[in-house]
């Protein structure tokens, strides 16, 4: 139960559902309150089937690419904490992804379901977190229920997302992304140690 709520708190953090807030409401300022909510609804689906497609196969492209699990569980690493730092540094994620929008007619898909909800993080988190060689089908199930869930609840903030944005403020939204942002470069950091640790134990 502690495993599961564990990875619930870490795939919270690492698709920051709040974060995707202002992009989402950037995305869609030229819309009706309906349209609204058909674009949160079809980028959360859009996003889900995105980080669905890399836990079915993402493993399998990398095996077949003759990329070891170490290799990859180093370099996922090293981009979780890169994509960390700039929620923790850089301008946020809300604004350097609002800045991308470009074409308002397709905002669903770029840039709300990607990179705002599953960001190349995500992906990386969601490959880490359904190796085939440490859980089992059933775990791997569980975790992509789980993603489904976070998804869940980030299409429901969506949904609520004019009246989150008064409550909170941009303010509070940049602080609670810096605070997850914190939370994944810790995986991060774990990530690369576990990996490193792993790869010296197999040449021993």
């Amino acid at each position: 139960m502690l495993e599961i709520v564990t990875t619930l708190f870490f795939l919270f953090a690492v698709l920051d559902p709040i974060g995707s807030i202002p992009v989402y409401l950037e995305a869609t300022k030229q819309f009706d309150k309906a349209y609204k909510k058909k674009i949160a609804v079809k980028a959360s689906f859009v996003a889900f089937l995105i980080l669905l497609f890399f836990i079915v196969i993402g493993q399998l492209i990398l095996e077949g690419m003759s990329i070891s699990l170490d290799a990859f569980q180093i370099s996922g690493g090293v981009i979780l904490f890169l994509f960390a730092l700039t929620m923790i540094f850089g301008d946020g994620k809300p604004e350097q992804e609002k800045n991308r929008i470009t074409d308002y007619n397709h905002v669903t898909i770029f840039p709300i379901a990607i990179p705002s909800i599953a960001s190349p993080g995500a992906i990386m988190a969601v490959v880490l977190l359904t190796d085939n060689h440490l859980y089992t089908i059933s775990q791997q199930a569980v975790t992509t229920a789980l993603v489904l869930v976070v998804i869940g609840i980030t299409c429901l903030l969506l949904l609520a997302a004019n009246h989150l944005q008064k409550r909170i403020g941009n303010y509070g939204i940049t602080v609670i992304s810096k605070i997850m942002g914190l939370i994944l470069a810790s995986y991060a950091v774990q990530s690369i140690m576990s990996g490193i640790t792993n790869y010296f134990i197999k040449l021993n």
